[in-house]
């Protein structure tokens, strides 16, 4: 296998081995609760959508979603699940990719930045705040762990707060009610403002 997970080859080796111990196969019930909150068509962005529960979901509940993925073994899954639906799926990568003139009200984050080698994460945080408006909001699923090797790549409060607080203000942050396993209880909901 390929070790280096910011290539998409990384990534489409486990979809094509079937190595996907961050996919839950159903929504969080936070993004349930959180996407109630939302007026229609709220327009999300979900990059790493992987087989894109979340994605099916969302648009369902009345949202205008976007979604991508850079492994085409995930984009090829994703469209699968998302039948109809499947032009809101994307090959793309997160940090590259033309997003339009019109800034995202909502980005989602389940598994992508931890997926992401340490050495890409300002440029996450960067590309992140480049993406919503202002006052708008990343709300999802962050993985507080001390290990650093990966992925999965842990952070702190610390570190997150770090990378996230020059362009953000937090303002949620809970346990998971259902953690996945490969993230060890580590998980945390959390919401974060654009300031």
């Amino acid at each position: 296998m390929a070790q280096d997970s910011s290539l998409p080859e990384f990534w489409s080796t486990r979809y094509r081995e079937h190595v996907t111990p961050w996919d839950a196969g159903k929504v969080p019930a936070e993004l349930r609760q959180f996407a109630g909150t939302l007026p229609a068509r709220t327009r999300i962005f979900v990059p790493g959508c992987g087989s894109a529960h979340e994605v099916v979901f969302l648009v369902q509940a009345g949202m205008d979603v976007l979604a991508i993925d850079f492994s085409a073994e995930a984009v090829e899954l994703a469209q699968q699940h998302a039948g109809a639906l499947a032009d809101r799926i994307r090959l793309a990568d997160f940090f590259t990719f033309d997003a339009g003139a019109m800034p995202f009200d909502v980005i989602y984050e389940r598994a992508f930045l931890c997926a992401l080698p340490r050495t890409l994460w300002t440029r996450y945080a960067e590309r992140v705040a480049d993406l919503l408006a202002p006052q708008q909001r990343l709300a999802g699923f962050f993985f507080y762990s001390d290990t650093l090797r990966g992925p999965p790549f842990g952070t702190s409060p610390e570190e997150l707060l770090d990378l996230l607080g020059p362009s953000f203000e937090q303002i949620e942050d809970r346990p998971t009610a259902e953690p996945l396993p490969v993230f060890q209880d580590g998980e945390r909901w959390q919401v974060w403002r654009r300031r």
